[in-house]
């Protein structure tokens, strides 16, 4: 029985693997976008898997933005008819729900926006460090915008743990060299915190909704 191989190096064979996963997010978006129309699932879980799905897809489009320049085009290239998700990913980068907030609070300083670009910051930085990026000239400046974006939240108090463990790290991460690089136990060590962080912050923000 012949083989066929879809690639000839790992180069190409991650190329198509990142395909894989960028044709996956716009799927699961389409769906997920209209379930939330139908009311087939309720506000609070459509914006958390809604806001995953998002920062994933910035994640990967700007590690593809050579291969893919345009997303539009590869949905159309792959037949992919997915409308919803595309406006949802690409034109709006935040979740319907977090749309219509901010739309009522944009004045504020508690601003839906602001909540939006906290989980980002979260996302983002768990994500580098699944992907390896463990030298101190990559994460700081991750952990630097997520403490400055959930500074920015005057619902949370000064004592918040994400505010407390991030703050903690930048000092940690400032005594070290640019090139330096965080053991694997430091890595999980992070991973740990900002999971942690991340759940309390998530916990926090039906209090944040009045």
């Amino acid at each position: 029985m012949m083989e066929v191989k879809l690639w000839n190096d790992k180069r190409e064979r991650d190329m198509y693997e990142n395909f894989a996963e960028l044709f996956a997010i716009i799927k699961a978006t389409e769906k997920l976008e209209k379930a939330y129309i139908r009311d087939l699932i309720n506000p609070k879980e459509y914006e958390s898997e809604c806001q995953k799905l998002i920062v994933h897809f910035k994640t990967l489009s700007a590690t593809l933005k050579d291969t893919v320049p345009n997303i539009e085009r590869f949905a159309d290239t792959y037949k992919m008819d997915c409308p919803a998700a595309l406006y949802r990913l690409v034109t709006s980068g935040v979740p319907a729900t977090v749309e219509h907030r901010a739309t009522v609070t944009a004045s504020t300083s508690n601003s839906a926006s602001i909540v939006a670009e906290c989980v980002q910051n979260f996302i983002t930085s768990m994500d580098s460090l699944k992907l390896n990026m463990v030298a101190v000239d990559q994460v700081y400046p991750l952990l630097s915008d997520l403490s400055a974006s959930l500074n920015k939240l005057s619902i949370l108090p000064p004592d918040f743990e994400g505010k407390t463990k991030m703050k903690e790290w930048l000092s940690r991460l400032s005594k070290m060299g640019a090139a330096d690089e965080l053991t694997e136990q430091q890595s999980r060590q992070l991973h740990f915190d900002l999971e942690s962080s991340y759940n309390s912050f998530m916990a926090a923000l039906p209090k944040a909704g009045n």
